[in-house]
């Protein structure tokens, strides 16, 4: 890339907690905040307490914002936070942000009442539509800039950062909004998880040893998703939610948090809906278009995708031995602390790059046996892949 894109806000909502300091310090700790829930019976990685707080404040300020499904409420309120951060007032600015499932406790609410009055409300269509993320974003921030909302599953953050870039150097806007929000906790979502086989434990049937909980109250010893542990033989990821929202501009901004210094994207041939070749050749080729000119050992660390499903994990871990070969940057990822949160999860990761830039400091995985190294930290590759084979890379630098 010519011309760097400056992030100049950067926010989410997350199992972490409702702030930057408190995830961060969260991060610093080797305890994870997925949990058991009874009602799912599944492990999941919920919001706090503060931030369902926040939400049902939304709720209470505009009667329209009573009838929106949760994706769209973490969105409204985490844009807030960004366009804070980046001090921009209303105005033109374009909004790019997606969800892998849309408004799925509302859609699933609305289908359950059908299926029992074989009629439906009013509402049902206009708020479960995919649209609604950004568009409801856009009437709350007063924008008169473009809208976007779209699904591309997990990696649909990372495309809309794609999707801002490309905008903004096309000259067309000179700031946009990017990101990807999911609240996807339902019954009907894990039974589709469960039933590819990528969820652990049985239904109804908590692991060993961590109690039970119907939320994220309880501190527990063993990890449910053991993203990057290759010693694996089950896969073991785990739904979370949450959302991310950053702030782009073009160019060098004093208030700059970091800069997206190259991106790069790349789509697998599937073998089936869900197929993810061995040597990850989507990554391979997103990795290589995202470095570009740079040499590969200037690469200090990847913020992998990393879902904790045994071939997941594996083929990106090969595509990356493929690029670096024996020079490997530094591999993390924050699935194993708050599970997968789908098409907000890229964003998420995102922001764990950003701060560790910002505190000269590496976040590892603390199940696994890994050299310590004390470097300074100028460039962090991102990736992300969803269903369909769709892969992004993004390299941001301090």
């Amino acid at each position: 890339m010519k011309t760097p894109i400056a992030i100049t806000g950067l926010a989410s909502l997350s199992p972490l907690g409702t702030t930057s300091q408190e995830e961060w310090d969260a991060y610093l700790t080797a305890e994870t905040v997925i949990a058991w829930d009874n009602i799912l019976k599944a492990p999941v990685s919920k919001l706090t307490e503060d931030a369902y707080t926040i939400i049902d404040a939304l709720r209470e300020e505009n009667t329209h914002y009573k009838r929106l499904d949760p994706s769209v409420l973490y969105a409204i309120a985490t844009a807030r936070k960004a366009i804070k951060q980046a001090g921009w007032k209303q105005g033109d600015f374009g909004i790019n942000i997606g969800s892998s499932r849309g408004a799925t406790q509302l859609f699933e609410a609305h289908y359950n009442a059908f299926a029992k009055a074989k009629t439906t409300s009013t509402h049902a269509s206009p708020s479960t539509t995919l649209g609604n993320i950004a568009s409801w974003v856009a009437q709350d921030l007063k924008s008169t800039g473009p809208d976007i909302s779209h699904s591309i599953t997990c990696s649909t953050a990372l495309h809309a950062v794609l999707n801002g870039v490309v905008w903004l150097q096309s000259g067309m806007t000179s700031k946009f909004l990017v990101g990807g929000s999911e609240a996807a906790l339902t019954p009907f979502t894990i039974a589709q998880m469960r039933a590819m086989k990528l969820i652990p434990a049985q239904a109804g049937t908590p692991p060993s040893n961590t109690g039970t909980s119907s939320g994220n109250t309880n501190n527990i010893s063993q990890y449910y998703c053991k993203a990057l542990d290759l010693t694996k033989t089950t896969n073991g990821m785990v739904l979370g939610e949450g959302a991310g929202v950053a702030c782009l501009e073009v160019g060098k901004k004093e208030n700059a948090l970091a800069y997206i210094t190259g991106i790069g994207y790349a789509t697998e041939e599937l073998t089936h809906a869900v197929s993810l070749s061995a040597n990850g050749s989507c990554f391979q080729k997103s990795m290589r278009m995202a470095i570009g000119d740079m040499d590969p050992s200037e690469i200090d660390a990847i913020v992998m995708h990393a879902p904790g499903t045994v071939k997941g994990d594996q083929s990106e871990i090969e595509a990356i031995h493929t690029i670096f070969c024996n020079k490997m940057p530094l591999l993390t990822t924050n699935k194993w602390k708050i599970g997968h949160t789908f098409g907000a999860s890229g964003l998420l990761s995102l922001k764990l790059a950003v701060q560790m830039l910002q505190h000269q400091t590496y976040v590892g995985i603390p199940y696994l046996e890994e050299k310590t190294r004390s470097q300074k930290l100028n460039n962090i590759l991102v990736n992300a892949v969803g269903f369909g084979g769709n892969a992004v890379s993004v390299l941001v630098s301090r």
